[in-house]
């Protein structure tokens, strides 16, 4: 067993699960007031005792946030290529259903896509696709890359887990992140919802962001779907592999996603839902654990819960957002992967933002050469 799983599992034995359900406050309140440490630390920020000190915890997350990532927050926008799956996950509108639209794009239509989100001001995207590594294989997408580069100050997929080689092809492409979820680090709960394809491999998809990082990857974001495996234990499983991730890839930049499971097909319950609050207490608690941890939150949250936590926590928003492909050009000719709560433009997202003194950054390379505010979206080509 490797160092990395050897983590996971830890976060299962005794001290861990003990410190998960702690009822005694003042066991919490010094953390606080110092960096966690260790697995003890950060499973007693995820503890029903912590959940009665949120109030305390936004006022020290907010604080790390602003210290580590002042007044902005990073807009992006994902761009779905293709929604073509090789998998069976019952909880993903991908699945392998009968009557689903499918569609690949070709290279020149994703490049029509995204220059609909250019023209909206968008330079971040994320080219997202199903888990079918024929319709989406690297060399396609390193084909869509090398066009998009130049239009696009940043570029990150979101795609079947790769080979080292894979990610250095994308790498040489222009690509300079990594998005990559485990689902659920339950290995039981994994098992029986990845059946079908490549990405039934628990142990390869752990390990993705890792070789991504070794392959010159600047941006790796871990995650999972919370719903599928009960919260607290799933949360602290995700610490472990982000501070992982931290101290091996070093040289990459390592931030979170925390999408819920909430619009999920029919025929599918999720099995352990996770409330707003649930929710908050997760993203505090990852702020606190590490204060240079980039935290996205994407429009599956409502226009509310985002406002909110980009007070405090998150660091990076999705805007405008479609989840099929050709969605911009043509919404609706496509089966999409979800349903999005947060319906708002990107510059409507941008205007909430400031009105909460916060500063929307479209391209965070160059806002203060061009001496403009920072949430007007670029104009031209």
């Amino acid at each position: 067993m490797n160092d990395l799983a050897r983590l996971i599992d830890a976060c299962d034995e005794a001290p861990a699960r003990q410190a998960l359900a702690c009822q005694d406050r003042g066991l919490v309140r010094p953390i606080l007031r110092r960096r966690p440490r260790g697995l003890r630390d950060m499973a007693l920020l995820l503890s029903p005792a912590a959940g009665g000190l949120l109030d305390e915890m936004a006022v020290v997350a907010a604080k790390h946030t602003l210290e580590r990532f002042g007044k902005a927050r990073q807009l992006y926008a994902p761009l779905y290529v293709s929604n073509y799956c090789s998998g069976s996950c019952p909880y993903c509108g991908f699945g392998k259903q009968e009557g689903l639209v499918r569609r690949r794009l070709s290279a020149d239509e994703v490049v029509d896509e995204a220059m609909v989100l250019r023209s909206l001001g968008m330079r971040h995207l994320l080219l997202v696709s199903g888990d079918d590594p024929v319709m989406a294989d690297e060399r396609f997408l390193a084909e869509v890359a090398s066009k998009l580069r130049p239009s696009f100050s940043s570029l990150s997929v979101e795609v079947p887990s790769l080979p080292s080689q894979g990610y250095e092809t994308l790498v040489a492409a222009g690509v300079d992140g990594v998005t990559l979820y485990q689902e659920t680090y339950d290995r039981d709960a994994y098992e029986k919802y990845h059946c079908l394809g490549p990405k039934r491999d628990y142990d390869d998809r752990l390990h993705a962001l890792s070789r991504a990082g070794q392959a010159g990857v600047y941006r790796l974001t871990a995650g999972v779907l919370l719903g599928l495996s009960p919260l607290a234990l799933e949360a602290l499983r995700l610490m472990a592999h982000i501070g992982y991730l931290q101290r091996t890839s070093w040289r990459s930049f390592v931030g979170v996603g925390v999408p819920r499971l909430r619009s999920v097909p029919a025929g599918f319950e999720v099995p352990h839902p996770v409330s707003d609050r649930d929710l908050v207490q997760l993203m505090l608690a990852l702020r606190i654990a590490y204060p240079d941890l980039g935290i996205t939150l994407s429009t599956r949250e409502n226009p509310l819960m985002r406002d909110r936590l980009s007070l405090v926590a998150a660091t990076q928003l999705s805007a405008g957002s479609r989840t099929e492909p050709g969605g911009y050009r043509a919404p609706g000719a496509a089966a999409d992967q979800f349903r999005i709560f947060d319906e708002r433009s990107p510059e409507q997202v941008a205007q909430s933002l400031q009105r909460q003194g916060l500063d929307p950054v479209w391209k965070d390379w160059d806002s203060c050469f061009l001496g403009e505010s920072t949430w007007r979206k670029p104009t031209g080509l």
